[in-house]
């Protein structure tokens, strides 16, 4: 089973990371962090990496139903999906597939959140 589903877009960067963010809201989510990895790279190790950046997000709803499944289930949040330019000009979208990682809790009601976390995100990816 994979961790994550994705999609490619001929999109220009910047473009897609507003369509994702858009289609995140649609479905409930906010952005809670923005994480530049390609400035971050080349801040901390003056390397040049392609543009890659990591979305942090969150539905309220889902994440308080979550923490009150599972304590410590945070650890895992929040879902995060990732807008990356690929060698061929692309840019591809990832989200997580919050099933595949919830797996490794062993929470029955938690796994039914996840599978509702899991149909959104896959709308935001099939929105592309």
């Amino acid at each position: 089973m994979s961790y994550h589903f994705s999609k490619s877009t001929s999109l220009p960067f910047d473009d897609a990371i507003a369509h994702v963010t858009e289609a995140l809201k649609k479905e409930g989510f906010g952005v809670l962090t923005e994480i530049d990895v390609t400035a971050t790279l080349k801040r901390k190790l003056d390397v040049d990496f392609r543009k890659y950046r990591i979305l942090g997000a969150c539905n309220p709803a889902f994440a308080y139903r979550a923490l009150q499944t599972e304590d410590k289930v945070g650890t895992m949040l929040p879902c995060n999906v990732i807008v990356q330019e690929r060698a061929d000009g692309k840019v591809e979208v990832s989200a997580v597939d919050p099933v595949a990682s919830m797996r490794a809790i062993e929470n029955r009601e938690l796994g039914t959140i996840a599978e509702e976390v899991r149909g959104k995100l896959r709308n935001v990816i099939a929105s592309l």
